[in-house]
């Protein structure tokens, strides 16, 4: 049975372009941040406390919002309110960059998909760490849930240079963390992924936790569900080498095969048709490592929320998911877990 946001909610924001509306969703929630009157409205969503503690943190649920919806970190009082055990932002970049051109973002309803190739479009760590510090001062910062901040790597930086570019957000951003991300995996930054080579990812690793001695946040690693099984055991061994806190898994991946050839977009796919590749990472990760995994890929319901923990999942991000079904499927799943 459909609830109320997918009888009535989704449709009329489906009438608008993707973009358009997750821009319209953006600002109503940044507005909501700031009234109490509203944020009390949404708190009717929450679900009911599962705490966990994961890599030394205690999250009230294990249920968080993937980066990539508040990518600049407008509405963390919003998302607090409507339950989430933890908000992620981003991907933020050392340097603000507008992404790819648009249209980037496609939905396929059909198949409880998205195509983005948004490209890392943020305002940059300088005015994130801004935001985020009057957000703290002004008292607004939602103390009943944690925050990640996703970085990546500047479109305009040079591969060579990548490190000190990744170095330069966590500088800025690190002391808003409850953990940090490194986003290596994206499909939609030219030559990104080749940051998950056991010899980059091994120097951009050390260079981070070099960086990190004085607040020794838990740093995570987000890979791409597209790896062949030599490529994850490299990492997986690049990640315990370096005491890595967390693998998020997965990115979207560059496999459309799920999307008729006449509607498809290039880009990175999430949802539903992401949901056995993902799960499948997951589990080969628990098999073979003890870094926590935090699931993310095609978690659109409780049957997939479930099948993520069984897999060996100690948490869970959702995305597509939570576009399609609303914010009542953090009630949903949390009853299932």
């Amino acid at each position: 049975m459909k609830n109320g946001y997918e009888r009535f909610i989704r449709p009329l924001l489906f009438s608008l372009d993707a973009e358009t509306a997750h821009r319209l969703t953006i600002s109503s929630l940044r507005s909501a941040s700031h009234v109490d009157l509203a944020l009390r409205a949404l708190s009717v969503f929450q679900p009911a406390p599962k705490p966990k503690t994961v890599f030394g943190v205690s999250f009230p649920n294990p249920i968080g919002l993937a980066a990539g919806l508040d990518k600049n970190g407008v509405a963390l009082p919003a998302w607090a309110a409507m339950g989430f055990g933890f908000i992620e932002i981003g991907t933020v970049t050392a340097k603000a960059q507008p992404g790819n051109p648009k249209p980037r973002i496609f939905r396929f309803p059909e198949q409880q998909a998205l195509i983005n190739r948004l490209g890392f479009n943020n305002d940059g760590a300088d005015e994130i760490s801004s935001r985020l510090r009057k957000l703290r001062e002004n008292g607004r910062w939602p103390a009943n849930c944690r925050v990640g901040i996703n970085i990546g790597k500047s479109r305009v930086t040079p591969m060579a240079e990548a490190t000190d570019d990744y170095l330069y957000s966590f500088r800025l951003l690190q002391d808003f963390a409850d953990y940090v991300a490194l986003n290596v995996s994206s499909p939609n930054t030219p030559g990104l992924r080749e940051l998950q080579e056991p010899a980059a990812l091994s120097q951009l690793l050390r260079a981070i936790r070099d960086a990190n001695q004085s607040s020794a946040k838990p740093i995570v690693v987000k890979i791409a569900p597209d790896l062949s099984s030599t490529e994850l055991e490299e990492i997986i061994a690049v990640c315990e080498q370096s005491e890595v806190a967390g693998i998020i898994a997965t990115n979207t991946t560059l496999d459309h095969s799920s999307i008729p050839p006449v509607r498809d977009q290039p880009g990175g796919l999430s949802g539903a048709p992401l949901r056995e590749k993902s799960t499948a990472l997951v589990r080969s990760i628990f098999a073979k490592s003890k870094i926590p995994v935090i699931a993310s890929g095609g978690i659109c319901d409780a049957g997939s929320a479930r099948e993520k923990f069984e897999a060996g999942a100690q948490l869970l991000q959702i995305y597509t998911g939570y576009i399609y079904r609303g914010p009542r499927l953090l009630r949903e799943i949390a009853k299932a877990i």
